[in-house]
């Protein structure tokens, strides 16, 4: 029989497949700084969302930004201005994260880059020293998760992921309130998201911008030497190449609350459909997709994805629904819940002063987020445990993913549920992870 002591080493040593859902749930480790000393944090891609985060923990009296790091040097200047407008001190600037790694005025990084960056960055953080706070996905592809579990136990790094709902009050009280039988039993859940993304257009080649290190921002990613204008910075979301599409840009999160609130691990079958339907541009990925979950006899979850067609599902553009045997309780995209009877009735509703904005890419729950970052700061501090921590998150960023597979392939996916392998299909076996630049391997 293999204990979990041998899992571990075997894991540890890449003898065995990464099951990351037998790993111990919150990969909690070494404490940064006393418990009266600021946390010193660098953040890493500031173009957009990273701004909002190097913002967000500045203004926290027991933090200190004291580097940003960007490509862009539009950003890198911009982010500077921002935070000494928060705080009154400027970060030192850095385009090469390498260099920020290197920096011993650094206990800690966020990482907010694009998604082909999200695992290399993270690994390279931990070999460093590094505490991280990695932005969903977890990984571009699910060989990644396993790279980045077996980075987090080898160095004891506490890593945090950006599934900030896991912090929010009332959607705790909403999933206690799933595992406590207040709706009944539970076999079925869905989850949503719709937006009204314009056309990205046809992409013209035209010469790499003076302010972008072209070579640095496709970093672990095989190279694609031209350059064309629709790609940068926002629109990489939607090349496979760079991005894993709506699903594992927004779907994470609330795939992250279906898994939750139905108290499920890996699946044993996972079918999606979908595709490009709205404009005929150069956007690869679904705009339109539909993946579902079936976790043998005990239950079912599914999430759909609208890129293109903002129509609201049960009155919110983003959320999840779990239908109960006696019930069924809503989750909106923000700090609130609801349940109604199966007459459709509510019989309660929690709502909440801090308020999540629907169609703010960049910072849309600024006031909660910082919940999310205290807890990531007192496990660092205190070892307390991570409401978000590294398996937990690529367990949930490893659904979506498989889901993008099955896309891509064109049928469903038998997985075994005790490891999240894709079963007898050598053509969905190829997408698992990918190759890389030479040089640019990933190394635990």
């Amino acid at each position: 029989m293999t204990t979990r002591r041998d899992f571990i080493k075997k894991l540890m040593t890449g003898a065995a497949a990464v099951s990351l859902g037998s790993v111990l749930p919150g990969v909690v480790s070494a404490r940064a700084a006393g418990a009266n000393e600021r946390i010193r944090i660098g953040v890493i891609g500031v173009n957009s969302r990273g701004n909002a985060l190097a913002q967000g923990f500045a203004k926290m009296r027991d933090c200190e930004v004291t580097c940003v790091c960007d490509v862009d040097s539009r950003a890198l200047a911009k982010c500077r201005e921002d935070i000494a407008k928060v705080c009154g001190r400027k970060p030192r600037g850095e385009r090469d994260l390498r260099r920020l790694l290197e920096s011993e005025d650094v206990d800690a990084v966020v990482i907010a880059m694009p998604d082909h960056w999200h695992a290399a960055a993270a690994v390279m953080a931990m070999k460093a020293g590094k505490h991280v706070y990695l932005e969903k996905p977890t990984s571009h592809n699910p060989a990644e998760n396993e790279l980045l579990i077996r980075a987090a136990l080898k160095y004891d790094r506490v890593v945090q992921v950006g599934n900030q709902r896991r912090s929010w009050p009332n959607v705790i009280e909403a999933v206690a309130a799933i595992r406590a039988g207040e709706i009944g039993r539970v076999r079925y859940a869905k989850s949503w998201y719709v937006n009204n993304r314009p056309s990205i257009g046809i992409g013209r080649e035209v010469p790499v911008p003076g302010w972008l290190d072209w070579d640095l921002w496709q970093g672990p990613a095989p190279r694609v030497k031209a350059f064309r204008d629709n790609v940068v910075h926002y629109n990489w979301h939607w090349f496979w190449h760079w991005g894993t599409g709506e699903a594992l840009n927004n779907g994470t999160h609330f795939v992250d609350i279906l898994r939750w609130g139905l108290g499920v691990e890996y699946p044993t079958l996972v079918t999606s459909v979908g595709g490009r339907y709205r404009f005929q541009d150069d956007w690869e990925t679904p705009d339109t997709q539909l993946i579902t979950y079936q976790f043998g006899d005990e239950a079912s979850c599914s999430w759909e994805g609208r890129s293109c067609n903002g129509t609201p599902v049960d009155g919110f553009g983003v959320g999840t629904a779990f239908y109960g045997e006696t019930g069924t309780l809503f989750i909106s995209g923000g700090n609130e819940y609801r349940i109604a009877d199966m007459g459709g009735k509510t019989v309660k509703e929690v709502q909440s002063a801090l308020k999540f904005e629907e169609g703010n890419l960049l910072n849309p729950s600024e006031q909660l987020d910082v919940i999310h970052f205290r807890n990531w700061f007192d496990a660092i501090r205190k070892g307390e445990k991570l409401n978000s921590g590294i398996v937990d998150a690529c367990i949930s960023t490893q659904l979506v993913q498989l889901g993008n597979i099955a896309q891509r392939v064109g049928r469903s996916l038998r997985i075994d549920p005790t490891t999240g392998r894709i079963l007898d299909d050598r053509e969905a076996g190829d997408l698992w992870g990918r190759t890389y630049e030479k040089g640019w391997e990933i190394r635990v």
